[in-house]
């Protein structure tokens, strides 16, 4: 464990996120087009905890080794966002009291965790994500009694793992993402995951959230943005 940060002192930056609503500090950066009316409403489940015993490789003065966020590989046969790392999350459905509960069922259904472990802290502010044309609530959250997680669908997801916040806070994992479509040109913060499984690669809406959240919690390190490589 850091011994500046203990563990706990991260759930309580994290949920005084939410006290302002969840206003983002600066307008997002990193959408592409603009949203139409037939829009869907989304949400994702950022959640942050210990989600295993095995501390991270870099040692961060800002985050304890334990604090990881628990992503997931999308599956590469999906039509929206094939074979992306994403946090758990979908669209917002008729029987869902809030984006606060879409969030957590569709976290339940992708990953398997159990919800009575999950505090929820609340939500962040709506971001527009143009290439689906939804507008997405990430829902923060903090894993107080973590339980097993694993695919529950192999056709929407190949894997599902901890992501180490203290590694994704080393400026040696982190460039600037570049995609090309035509004559337009799309970058994102990105971070680069080692695990068990391989390696990932964080980029797009959710480097977007991870970069925006390291930075308004003061945890981000000084890393090289002008490091650009194309990820497609």
């Amino acid at each position: 464990m850091s011994a500046s940060r203990p563990l706990g002192r991260a759930r309580d930056e994290l949920a005084h996120l939410t006290d302002d609503g969840g206003a983002w500090p600066r307008p997002w950066r990193l959408a592409v087009g603009r949203l139409d009316a037939t829009a869907r409403e989304a949400a994702v489940l950022v959640l942050f905890g210990a989600l295993d015993h095995v501390p991270a490789e870099h040692r961060s003065q800002a985050v304890a080794a334990e604090l990881d966020v628990l992503l997931l590989a999308r599956a590469t046969t999906l039509g929206s966002h094939p074979g992306q790392v994403a946090f758990p999350g979908g669209r917002v459905d008729p029987e869902d009291d809030s984006v606060l509960d879409a969030a957590m069922r569709e976290a339940v259904e992708e990953t398997g965790l159990d919800p009575a472990g999950v505090e929820v802290l609340g939500p962040l502010g709506a971001l527009p994500l143009p290439v689906s044309n939804h507008r997405v609530t990430p829902v923060l959250a903090w894993w107080a009694e973590p339980s097993p997680v694993a695919v529950v669908d192999e056709r929407e997801s190949a894997y599902v793992f901890r992501a180490p916040v203290a590694d994704l806070l080393d400026p040696r994992s982190r460039f600037t993402a570049v995609v090309r479509h035509g004559s337009r040109t799309f970058r994102s913060p990105a971070f680069r995951v080692v695990g068990n499984e391989g390696e990932h690669i964080v980029w797009g809406f959710t480097g977007g959230v991870l970069d925006a959240l390291f930075e308004r919690l003061g945890w981000a390190e000084p890393w090289d943005a002008a490091d650009e490589r194309p990820v497609l």
